[in-house]
């Protein structure tokens, strides 16, 4: 059996982790700022991690949801404290776009209504609803395809005032700042005016703070920044630091009922130890504000770069929009400096490292860029 190609991938094959690098097979060492697309969020392999995982595997791994699980209400207390939402309530799951499908059809259960505001550029996921409030026509399957997704430009409160007087809204999801979109980060006034109009028309704010959120913007939620509460924060990536866990944060005033949300896998006791491994880590070692000092420091120096078109991001989460002619640049910094980045098409590279980044590590990457893009 062969395994199904849909994965364009590096022929490269890594073997060993540990905090913000990584080896191939043939012992070559790698900075890490990448992060497995945002995932990696106290750096690879880290001791305390690792031991939260051995301890609870030696116990019990999984049981389902028909038992009680004190690790779930441990996770929740200690969520609720470090992102400063205490009186939210947790739903957990596997990924996220499962918490986007999650987050989605709690709305309409809410509310009762279908339609459904999403962006320009954004990602959500790629199940059901997720995939079709994506703005990405080539992985929207026809199954997937309803009229209840209205897509607005990014940023444009006319627009979005217009919808709200044409639809009964049921939810408005967007990401605080947008990954695949090229890391566009949502306005203060933005994000304020789409709490403004779901409290004047019962709809429900969803933030989508999957990639954005868990600290990487230097606020546990990038949304953070515009003072607003949204009605459901969405998060995976970042929250297991590998682990696949997922998960909802839910205003009080949404109420919830037996039924009304389930899943097999999410919150089971191995994830719940994941999760709380990585709260405690960035409580203890102050990952939040690291990722605010490292990624001002980053974004800083990048601005000086005549070459950069644009650099846009906040904290460790940030996109360095170049011109065509050094398109080649992410492909240099891996093969030649052993480097790793992301992309967002066509020449945004994308930067979305351990929230325990160093100088060190920031220096090493500004030092191989510098030479890439001054050499052109």
């Amino acid at each position: 059996m062969q395994l199904f190609d849909v994965y364009p991938i590096n022929d490269i094959t890594i073997e060993k982790a540990a905090g913000s690098n990584v080896w191939d097979a043939q012992g070559n060492k790698y900075l890490d700022l990448y992060g497995g697309h945002a995932v990696i969020s106290i750096g690879h392999t880290h001791p305390h991690y690792v031991q939260r995982l051995t301890d609870q595997l030696q116990k019990v791994g999984f049981y389902s949801n028909s038992i009680k699980i004190p690790l779930q209400q441990e996770l929740a207390e200690k969520l609720g404290k470090i992102s400063g939402k205490e009186d939210y309530q947790l739903f957990l799951c596997n990924s996220g776009a499962e918490a986007n499908e999650n987050a989605l059809k709690l709305a309409s259960f809410h509310n009762g209504r279908k339609k459904v505001i999403a962006f320009r550029k954004s990602f959500h996921g790629r199940t059901s609803l997720a995939v079709a409030a994506t703005d990405n026509p080539k992985i929207v399957a026809p199954v997937n395809e309803t009229d209840n997704i209205v897509f607005l430009p990014w940023q444009d409160e006319a627009a979005l005032e217009a919808a709200f007087k044409q639809y009964e809204v049921s939810s408005v999801i967007i990401e605080g700042i947008q990954g695949v979109g090229g890391i566009q980060v949502a306005s203060a006034s933005f994000l304020q005016k789409i709490r403004s109009l779901c409290d004047a028309h019962n709809a429900v704010f969803i933030a989508d703070s999957v990639q954005c959120g868990y600290g990487r913007s230097g606020k546990f939620y990038s949304h953070d920044f515009a003072g607003v509460n949204a009605d459901i924060y969405t998060m995976a990536k970042g929250m297991g630091n590998g682990f696949p866990i997922g998960g909802i944060i839910i205003a009080p005033h949404i109420k919830a009922s037996y039924g009304l949300l389930g899943t097999t896998f999410g919150g089971n006791h191995l994830a719940c130890a994941a999760a709380l491994a990585v709260l405690e880590v960035i409580e203890k070692d102050n990952l939040i504000a690291n990722a605010a000092k490292v990624g001002g420091y980053l974004i800083e120096q990048l601005k000086t770069f005549p070459q950069v078109k644009e650099v846009r991001g906040r904290g460790l989460m940030i996109g360095i929009d170049l011109p065509e002619s050094l398109s080649h640049v992410r492909k240099e910094l891996l093969f030649k400096h052993k480097i790793f980045t992301g992309e967002a098409k066509p020449n945004v590279i994308r930067l979305l490292p351990s929230l325990a980044l160093t100088m060190e590590h920031a220096d090493q990457f500004l030092t191989a860029f510098k030479q890439e893009v001054e050499k052109n």
